[in-house]
């Protein structure tokens, strides 16, 4: 059996395995929180019930405490590698198939079956009713307790805790009450790939029952989405009107996810956006 080093992004080792012709990917942690590859492996499995042929999600092989074994991208169905690229038709896939997945949505309201973590930050999932409104869920579940992190360091700068408080009085006059849908919920330029057919593969999640437009403001946030993506995505499932007006709001969390976990100047970019809109 051979373990060779691959890119991983900020939290966890990745590797590529390879034994007696098979191959599988797997990240691992030296002290992963409790939980944290279940929960990951639940937001996969779920990801991939609700998908079909334009967005593929990797099948789970194995999870535990301390790793997850995904199959390799791209293996499926004869294609030899995925490949990180950012074909149109790779693009135009993604965005038909997002759509289809955020059109899976939960009796039970907004949240998900278990707690997960985004990074290696706890995300709290339990439900809230679909009549309290999706800013209810955001404010409740995903920017309070974030907040909450905050508060215990120098991660945003002073006022700013009031100003964001301030906001989320307003926010359900801000942004649109629709139905939750099920959510990658960190859907950053890396993390989907394609593979050399053209079909999108997207991983990493922490998946929620959610609003569809924080799914949608996280691919704005770093990049890394092809214009055909957002036209698709369009063409299948409107978004309402003034989404880009909104997409800062919804990217208040992984920002202040980014302040918690990184520092830098995430603090800064929260303050901004929340002097924006009280």
């Amino acid at each position: 059996m051979t373990r060779t080093p691959i890119a991983g992004g900020d939290i966890n080792q990745a590797f590529r395995v390879e034994d007696e012709g098979r191959r599988w990917f797997e990240k691992t942690h030296r002290a992963p929180p409790p939980g944290m590859y279940a929960s990951e492996a639940a937001g996969l499995e779920t990801l991939s019930a609700a998908s079909d042929e334009h967005v593929l999600v990797p099948q789970v092989l194995e999870v535990t405490e301390t790793h997850l074994a995904l199959e390799w991208m791209g293996d499926r169905e004869g294609a030899a590698v995925a490949i990180r690229g950012r074909t149109l038709a790779a693009g135009e896939a993604l965005g038909v198939g997002l759509a289809h997945i955020h059109r899976r949505t939960d009796p039970r309201g907004f949240g998900f079956e278990t707690d997960n973590w985004i990074g290696t930050l706890p995300q709290r999932n339990t439900w809230i009713p679909a009549e309290q409104g999706a800013a209810a869920f955001f404010i409740e579940r995903r920017l309070m307790p974030q907040l909450e992190i905050a508060a215990g360091s120098q991660a945003l700068p002073g006022g700013c805790a009031k100003r964001l408080e301030a906001l989320c009085l307003r926010l359900p006059d801000l942004v649109p009450n629709e139905p939750p849908s099920l959510i990658h919920g960190d859907l950053w330029g890396g993390n989907w790939m394609a593979d050399p057919r053209g079909r999108a593969w997207i991983f990493d999640p922490a998946a929620a029952y959610g609003p569809r437009e924080q799914d949608l403001a996280f691919t704005k946030l770093f990049g890394g989405f092809p214009d055909v993506f957002y036209r698709a995505y369009e063409a299948e499932w409107p978004l309402e009107p003034g989404f880009a007006g909104r997409v800062d709001l919804w990217n208040l969390y992984p920002l202040l996810v980014h302040a918690n976990l990184f520092g830098g100047g995430y603090g800064g970019r929260v303050d901004r956006i929340a002097r924006r809109f009280v």
